[in-house]
């Protein structure tokens, strides 16, 4: 009987999308689930209860202290000791890097991050991740004895349901801050009024072909209309056109969307590295040779300014949503 621990992420008062797909992900694992969770949300924790779980954590927060990784990672050492687990999940994600990334260097043991498939092959579980900015792709076993700590890319893998009625209670931890070197005492959120590029479904981003900062208001029109996420490349974030929160690539976020819309992009390797994972990509490009084309499942060499307004229309049409 293998344990897995899967350490879960909330947005606000909710379990975030990622945290269901790391169940999924976790049964091809093993198949006794112990989840960890960090929130006063009652909503969450209660989601959090219902996703199959055998046991579930909640590092309180306390008054004035929301996170600290050393304490986190104490924390978690004690539960692996007591459990056992064959392995640690957690999402790639800003926090699952940081708290996975502690926790397999301080417990010397093996750590593979931003999977994007776990595959069985002559009984040994193979996990396969991209690598040199998504130009090769690999498939890594573990040598070393378990536990191992893996992160998850998000979209990946379907998320999990919740069932309320099987919820099993939380049972409520009081990490020992006393040993954090620095302590997130709040959070900040930034509004964009937009979907969460990570867990869009639909994302359609922009790049210097948009001509103007002005002309990303289009991409803004289309996403609201079909429920989208905007991206951006850098370069139009190095040009003050948008903020850094919309950069998809190397250097901004890693997405894995159903339907990735590439408006103006030329497709250099630093953004590729960012949505090449995308299940579809489509490219509207004027220059029929970018690099972009290479990669996209559709493309439309066309002037975006034309070919993003008929194709919101054709959307809109077809879901007997025209206006």
């Amino acid at each position: 009987m293998d344990k897995v621990i899967i350490y879960l992420e909330t947005k606000g008062d909710e379990l975030k999308k990622v945290s269901r797909e790391l169940v999924s992900a976790a049964k091809l694992l093993g198949d006794t689930f112990i989840g960890v969770i960090s929130t006063q949300a009652a909503e969450a924790v209660t989601a959090a209860g219902g996703l199959g779980l055998s046991r579930l954590l909640n590092f309180s927060p306390q008054e004035g202290k929301l996170y600290a990784a050393e304490a986190f990672v104490a924390e978690l050492r004690k539960l692996i000791e007591a459990e056992k687990p064959a392995y640690v999940l957690f999402g790639q994600t800003p926090l699952g890097r940081d708290l996975a990334a502690r926790l397999a260097a301080s417990m010397k043991i093996g750590f593979i991050n931003d999977v994007t498939a776990i595959d069985k092959q002559d009984g040994t579980t193979v996990f396969t991740k991209p690598l040199y900015a998504g130009k090769v792709i690999s498939q890594f076993r573990f040598l070393a004895e378990p536990p191992c700590v893996v992160t998850i890319r998000p979209n990946i893998f379907a998320a999990a349901e919740v069932d309320a009625r099987t919820a099993v209670a939380a049972e409520e931890v009081t990490p020992d801050f006393a040993v954090a070197k620095s302590i997130i005492t709040g959070l900040e959120k930034k509004e964009t009024g937009m979907i969460d590029l990570k867990e869009a479904d639909i994302i359609i981003s922009g790049g210097r072909g948009l001509g103007g900062p002005e002309h990303f208001e289009l991409l803004f029109d289309f996403a609201k209309a079909v429920g989208a996420a905007v991206g951006a490349s850098r370069a139009t974030v190095d040009a003050g056109w948008i903020d850094h929160a919309f950069q998809v690539g190397q250097t901004g976020k890693t997405v894995n969307p159903s339907l990735y819309i590439a408006c103006g992009i030329s497709g250099a390797i630093q953004h590729l590295a960012g949505m090449q994972t995308s299940k579809c990509i489509v490219a509207i490009n004027t220059n029929e040779t970018a690099p972009i084309f290479k990669v996209a499942d559709f493309g439309i060499v066309a002037d975006l300014h034309e070919a993003v307004p008929a194709l919101k229309a054709e959307i809109l049409r077809l879901r007997g949503d025209e206006k």
